[in-house]
């Protein structure tokens, strides 16, 4: 996605320029750059940009400065929401989701499912009329139901395109012809296509036509059938979990190392696969604390989308056991391949509670085996490069999109969670302002 979005991230501290300096001192730094905290820093941001990194006794505090004190925190780089889905400008989700967002420490979302409003509301984010992250944002969705045929997909591309989406979306039952003039066409004018891998294309032709991302894990069980099996592994349910029991786990190191060897990276969203399917409780899922931020007409249709998960013939909570322990071998083979890992967690969808479900994301990645720091890595400087922003590291000169942590992310990725306070764009949002802004929307 490099290439395209230069301009857009170019944009991106635009709007902070006037913005006054803001001093966090006596801080512990998570630079992010290695796996190591600065500790009794002053950090000083101006015009949107971090000014100054150095020790407390060395670094004087402007005079006009906000003096926001660090001791005993950690001050690390916003996380990067890679599967997000924003609703439309206007609508009456859209302030909610994007205030869940920014209050739990996310400075970036990806939206998946674009829709026109969201060029003006990618604008809007950046000058600040809206308060939220940065949004970097797709198309409507190519899919089997949007795309007539090859000819079609070519010119939703190049509409898409001219219109100034960032990057294709990429949804099921496309056709294999439809999707090759979609890869042939976006590469033509240098737009990333991401998203789900469509059956007829499946995971090893996806890689070799320069996919940005493959999301959801999509088509990777299917990979793992066995050699005479059906080549789209047939119907497995929701992402095959219920093709678990015949996976070879064999050939996962196979299919990572060839994952390597592509431009594409993977963006897992096992938050969404776990809420769906594993052994975590209806009953848990629902009182959790984050569901107050969830109209209950949502909670109610996410409780039925689980209920009908339980009942579909064939699923049983052993092939749902086996369908997660064999998604976190896999994610562990991805990243130890050196195949890109981006943080997402696809929300909000099913249990998934923007910006919460991303701190659970984080905590299934340690789980998968990824150490702290890796797994914070796939939020930060693992998106900076894929975009090639000016994000991801809290270092002189880089955007002053932060978080300020009550304690060590490094040593239990579970204190992403304790956020005192978040800087979007040089603009500082204590923590106090943030439950302020959270409190409209508790239901």
């Amino acid at each position: 996605m490099k290439k395209i979005l230069l301009i857009v991230i170019a944009a991106f501290t635009t709007n902070a320029a006037a913005l006054a300096s803001t001093a966090f001192v006596n801080v512990n730094v998570v630079t992010m750059t290695d796996e190591i905290v600065l500790s009794g820093q002053t950090v000083i941001v101006e015009g949107g940009l971090i000014g100054i990194v150095g020790p407390v006794e060395r670094v004087p505090v402007p005079e006009d400065a906000k003096v926001v004190d660090g001791t005993d925190r950690f001050l690390m780089p916003g996380l990067a929401e890679m599967h997000a889905h924003v609703p439309a400008l206007g609508s009456p989700d859209v302030d909610r989701v994007l205030t869940l967002f920014a209050a739990n420490g996310v400075t970036l979302i990806r939206g998946m499912l674009g829709h026109a409003s969201h060029l003006q509301l990618r604008r809007q984010l950046l000058d600040g009329e809206v308060f939220g992250p940065r949004l970097i944002t797709s198309g409507p969705s190519m899919n089997g139901n949007s795309v007539t045929g090859p000819f079609d997909a070519e010119q939703k591309v190049r509409s898409q395109h001219a219109a100034g989406y960032d990057f294709i979306k990429i949804h099921p039952g496309l056709t294999a012809d439809e999707y090759a003039s979609i890869a042939t066409t976006a590469k033509e004018l240098g737009m990333p296509f991401a998203g789900h891998v469509p059956v007829a294309v499946g995971v090893e032709r996806a890689l070799a036509s320069g996919m940005a991302t493959i999301d959801h894990l999509d088509g990777y069980f299917a990979a793992l059938m066995p050699a005479n099996s059906d080549p789209s592994g047939g119907y497995g349910g929701f992402f095959d979990v219920l093709l678990a029991e015949q996976l070879i786990e064999e050939r996962i190191a196979a299919i990572a190392d060839r994952t390597a060897s592509s431009e594409t990276c993977n963006v897992p969203t096992e938050a969404l696969f776990e809420h769906r399917v594993s052994n975590i409780s209806l009953a848990e899922l629902q009182n959790r604390p984050e569901m107050q931020y969830v109209p209950r007409a949502t909670r109610e249709q996410w409780a039925h989308i689980r209920e009908r998960q339980e009942s579909e013939r064939g699923f049983s909570a052993d092939i749902a056991a086996r369908a997660v322990e064999v998604r976190r071998k896999l994610i562990l083979a991805l990243h130890e391949a050196g195949a890109g890992l981006l943080l997402g967690s696809d929300a909000p969808q099913v249990f998934n509670v923007p910006g919460f479900s991303l701190h659970q994301e984080l905590g299934f990645l340690v789980a998968a085996g990824l150490t702290p720091f890796e797994a914070l890595q796939t939020g930060t400087t693992a998106v900076a490069r894929f975009f090639g922003s000016n994000t991801g590291v809290v270092a002189v000169g880089r955007d002053a999109d932060l978080v300020l942590l009550d304690a060590n992310p490094l040593e239990d990725i579970g204190n992403t969670r304790r956020i005192h306070g978040v800087m979007l764009r040089g603009a500082w949002y204590p923590a106090g302002e943030l439950d302020r802004l959270l409190a409209a929307y508790r239901q």
